[in-house]
């Protein structure tokens, strides 16, 4: 399959139309390349909160509760767009709220109108402590026509016991969809993203929003640039990077991936990273003292 992943700019998008035309410029674009499968940002759909108006947009709880709104709207465009175009679609996630909390959810679109949902497990400083946002439902594994697919968004990316459930679940892809303000935070993403891939034996696919847009409050700046990784092993690049974009460049980074070669390096890698997991345990749980002063 053609994977494209995207470095996305965010933008003030005044109303429903123009938000609209700008993610099906984006989408027809990758489908012009080939594209099976695209992968959009954690939090590109912060863009919503520009409907509400500066005020609202430029707010803690204004700026969630405008985007929450739009989740219909925004699901059934997506929902649309995989079936037009014919491919699979992870949509820009969101924070959505839910009962008494809120939640950070992405959306998986295939072209046959079914869906799936992902809510971030494990948040970052800013969201506990300035949006508020609470770990959400159970982890998950999609099986579709393209694979077994999981998604870690962002600051998931960097537990490796979360990726491990994934892979133990049968997860071949892995999409990291992130929101990084500076260049930190994007390494660490990406390293986060390299070594599930490298422990996982799979492929996982990066997404960064990228831009300034000071009137939209939590991604007022943002920094990235999409990355498609695999395990360093036979049948993948030796630096385990299969594309990468330009840092901050606006775009699409494709690469094609065969399921095929996931499958052989789990059976017969010059390495077995998934296989020789559990062999850690043991270990780690026999940590001895030496003292050599």
């Amino acid at each position: 399959m053609k994977i494209a992943t995207a470095a996305y700019p965010v933008s003030w998008c005044s109303t429903w139309e123009i938000y609209a035309q700008k993610q099906r410029d984006w989408v027809m674009k990758a489908s012009s390349n080939g594209a099976d499968l695209v992968v959009f940002p954690e939090y590109g759909a912060m863009e919503l909160a520009a409907l509400a108006g500066e005020t609202a947009a430029g707010d803690i709880q204004g700026s969630i509760d405008a985007v929450s709104e739009r989740q219909p709207e925004m699901n059934k465009l997506f929902a649309d767009l995989a079936e037009e175009f014919a491919m699979h679609i992870l949509a820009p996630s969101a924070p959505v709220r839910e009962a008494t909390r809120t939640v950070n959810r992405a959306g998986l679109f295939t072209p046959t109108g079914v869906a799936g949902f992902q809510d971030k497990q494990i948040m970052t400083r800013f969201e506990r402590d300035d949006w508020n946002v609470s770990g959400g439902g159970p982890l998950k594994l999609f099986e579709t026509a393209i694979g077994k697919v999981g998604v870690l968004i962002c600051y998931d990316s960097e537990f490796p016991l979360l990726g491990r459930a994934l892979v133990e679940a049968g997860a071949e892809i892995i999409l990291v969809p992130s929101c990084t303000e500076a260049l930190e935070g994007y390494w660490r993403v990406r390293v986060g993203a390299m070594a599930r891939a490298l422990e996982g034996q799979c492929v996982t696919v990066m997404s960064s929003l990228i831009g300034n847009e000071p009137r939209l409050f939590g991604v007022e700046s943002n920094s990235g640039m999409g990355g498609i990784f695999g395990p360093m092993d036979q049948g993948f690049p030796p630096t385990g990077v299969l594309a990468e974009g330009n840092l901050n460049k606006a775009g699409w980074t494709y690469a094609s991936v065969d399921r095929a070669k996931i499958a052989h390096v789990r059976a017969d890698g010059h390495v077995l990273n998934a296989l020789h997991w559990g062999e850690q345990a043991p270990r780690a749980s026999d940590v001895t003292l030496e003292a050599l002063a």
